[in-house]
């Protein structure tokens, strides 16, 4: 598998999320946010967290108004896949790849802690590594993680199976729990909480590690 992980002003879990993948076994390359083109033969685009361009307008806004996020946009409607970490689910929103927008937090304080989540029966290729159901720790890391959609938007996406994740103690305020999305094709994933900072035991946990690997198994077999 070949991933690229977009690189913003501002990104600073890009090495992370690489780093995740590659140990995972994909081939990674990193693509600059200037850049027109995603290399040649990418199979999945990985968008990090951080605070691309210091988040000075909308969180995310600046960054999906970048030249790359054009190539992004046309790899995700070509039926590419396409997974957003926090600010990268930020931006999914505002290129409006994913429903919903992500608010300031509840308590309008930054959070940065492991959480509990719960994953969701959601038939995705990033699910793979996971049982619906299945309890698992992640951290999060955000000031605006508050997801919100209205109450017709929500009711579709319980409809159509798209919640990914949920928390188990709402650290933000987030609209019933949810802590990440999938687009209606499934190829597309939004999560605020940073599977990539949980894929190894010196990180503390691995319950971020079968995403990846999940991932990694299902691709070949796309």
């Amino acid at each position: 598998m070949h991933a690229a992980v977009i690189v913003f002003p501002g990104s600073n879990c890009d090495r992370d999320l690489a780093v995740a993948l590659e140990k995972a076994g994909a081939k990674v390359s990193m693509v600059w946010h200037k850049d027109t083109d995603l290399p040649s033969g990418v199979d999945l685009i990985g968008i990090p967290g951080g605070f691309s361009f210091g988040d000075y307008l909308r969180c995310g806004a600046i960054a999906a108004n970048s030249p790359i996020c054009r190539s992004v946009v046309k790899h995700a409607e070509a039926g590419g896949y396409v997974m957003g970490i926090c600010n990268g689910f930020q931006v999914l929103t505002e290129t409006g790849l994913l429903p919903g927008a992500l608010r300031r937090n509840a308590n309008l304080k930054y959070i940065c802690k492991p959480v509990k989540l719960r994953v969701e029966a959601c038939d995705s290729i990033y699910h793979a590594g996971y049982e619906a159901g299945q309890e698992i720790t992640i951290p999060i890391a955000h000031h605006d993680g508050n997801y919100y959609v209205d109450d017709a938007k929500l009711a579709q996406l319980k409809d159509e199976g798209r919640i990914a994740f949920s928390y188990i103690d709402n650290p933000n305020g987030s609209v019933a729990d949810i802590a990440g999305v999938v687009s209606k094709n499934r190829r597309v994933l939004g999560m605020m909480p940073h599977p990539e900072r949980m894929a190894e035991t010196a990180h503390g946990g691995t319950d971020g590690k079968p995403m990846f690997d999940g991932l990694m198994r299902e691709m070949a077999l796309v």
